[in-house]
């Protein structure tokens, strides 16, 4: 995917995000963040948005703490999350294609690091929003959840903090029937080394395979989907592995 595309789908996420907030309301229960209710989703988001921005229009080249979540509740916190996303969108629009800034995942560039990063983060929140309405969610395009999944599995589990670790080394596989998306992620007590083959691939003998719709296969990741949503073949233990341990902050 383009920067210019993940800034666009960044702007419509923010904005489902939003609704889906105001129509359940500030004290609904999100199901998939246990203990949180849409007030929580709201603050914690919206600090994020602005934390991100700050770095793209301030410039920061070394880690800047956020500025916390607010003690915001109801319609002002609504329009407060609004604003905050509006100048993300902004300031991902504005910024020169050269922008310098500190980043803490692999990308091209800080923009398209930034963009993408906002965009997956606010998507997999969308999802939260829209799970406290118990109704279907928004899909997400086969292409955007492949994107999605590679920053997951190439990006956040490739990093020293991954808690994704085993004594005994174990092989995952996540094929995204619907695309000629397949990745194999080797476990060991080491961080998580995940390889992507672009063909059919996959005829590496492995412990455990995850198949299902690249959509399905990137909320399941996410831990927004329970695995059951997925088709799952071989040892459930290296499922539950990935599903006890796979959570990440940022």
């Amino acid at each position: 995917m383009q920067i210019t595309e993940h800034i666009a789908s960044l702007s419509e996420e923010g904005r489902l995000l939003a609704a889906a907030a105001e129509q359940a309301g500030p004290g609904a229960s999100v199901p998939t963040c246990p203990g949180w209710q849409i007030r929580h989703l709201l603050r914690h988001t919206g600090m994020v948005h602005r934390w991100a921005a700050a770095f793209i229009t301030e410039g920061h080249t070394a880690y800047h703490p956020d500025g916390g979540e607010p003690d915001l509740d109801g319609a002002e916190l609504l329009a407060w999350f609004r604003e905050g996303h509006g100048h993300l969108v902004r300031s991902l629009e504005e910024a020169p294609f050269g922008l310098e800034c500190w980043t803490f995942l692999p990308a091209p560039s800080p923009l398209a690091f930034w963009s993408r990063r906002q965009l997956n983060e606010t998507t997999v929140h969308r999802v939260d929003a829209e799970s406290a309405l118990g109704g279907p969610l928004t899909p997400v395009s086969a292409p955007r959840a492949v994107d999605g999944i590679d920053e997951l599995l190439t990006c956040f589990h490739a990093r020293p903090r991954s808690r994704v670790r085993s004594e005994k080394p174990r092989t995952l596989r996540v094929r995204a029937v619907d695309t000629a998306a397949t990745w194999t992620v080797r476990i060991s007590e080491d961080p998580p080394q995940t390889v992507r083959d672009a063909g059919e691939g996959g005829e590496e003998t492995v412990d455990c395979e995850l198949s299902g719709t690249a959509e399905g296969l990137y909320l399941a990741l996410w831990n927004r989907l329970p695995l059951t949503a997925v088709t799952l073949r071989g040892d459930r233990a290296v499922a539950r592995l990935w599903k006890e341990n796979s959570a990440v902050t940022w």
